[in-house]
């Protein structure tokens, strides 16, 4: 509950501050001015939360998820897979409307205009990689081998939001505010995973059969 409650109300408080031009807003500029130091490098990490980058590395994932479910007889296979894709696709439902509502100026660095809270490339980053992550997870029987999905996942949204950072292109707010929307929409649908990877269509625990 509280992996749902405390980034929602974080959220909220976040789209608060810009929505009424908070003080929080003085202190994310200043901050934005400390870390801005354009590189190509950076910019090409940024380029890892582009919809192009990120989205086929879950389109991966939720095949293998698939094929891996039906293959161990799981009853419902098929829901793991379709609720990754659909928390993927909340993404731009949720991403754009605030966008236009909020109408947050871009920073210095970017050509003059608005929408820029929250941050797509870190909220398409951190559901695409963190749901690839959690639809492969069950299906690893190496502790080592989960670290690594993990860590990879974690490596990938840091990079990304760095990269935002560091090149000028988003404010600092508004890459946490995606990590907290990305924070619930993976909540949910870890809980939809957890409890359909259970048991087999026979009832029985599922015995997996995926990679090691």
């Amino acid at each position: 509950m509280l992996l749902l409650l405390l980034p929602a109300l974080l959220f909220a408080l976040i789209t608060w501050q810009v929505v009424t031009d908070g003080p929080l807003l003085t202190a994310d500029e200043r901050l934005s001015g400390d870390l801005v130091h354009p590189g190509r490098f950076w910019e090409l990490l940024s380029d890892l939360g582009d919809v192009r980058v990120a989205v086929p590395v879950l389109a991966l994932a939720v095949a293998c998820a698939g094929w891996w479910g039906r293959r161990a007889g799981l009853e419902r296979w098929w829901l793991p897979p379709l609720a990754g894709a659909l928390t993927m696709a909340l993404v731009p439902a949720l991403v754009v409307p605030l966008k236009d509502w909020t109408a947050r100026p871009s920073t210095p660095l970017m050509p003059p205009a608005v929408g820029y809270f929250p941050s797509g490339h870190t909220a398409t980053a951190a559901v695409a990689y963190g749901a690839a992550a959690l639809l492969v997870l069950p299906w690893l029987r190496s502790p080592a081998a989960r670290r690594l999905v993990v860590a990879a996942c974690a490596a990938l949204v840091v990079a990304v939001s760095t990269g935002l950072l560091i090149r000028g292109y988003h404010w600092p707010l508004d890459v946490v505010a995606s990590w907290c929307l990305a924070t619930v929409l993976l909540t949910g649908l870890w809980r939809v995973i957890s409890r359909s990877s259970r048991r087999t269509s026979a009832g029985t625990p599922s015995r997996r059969s995926g990679p090691s």
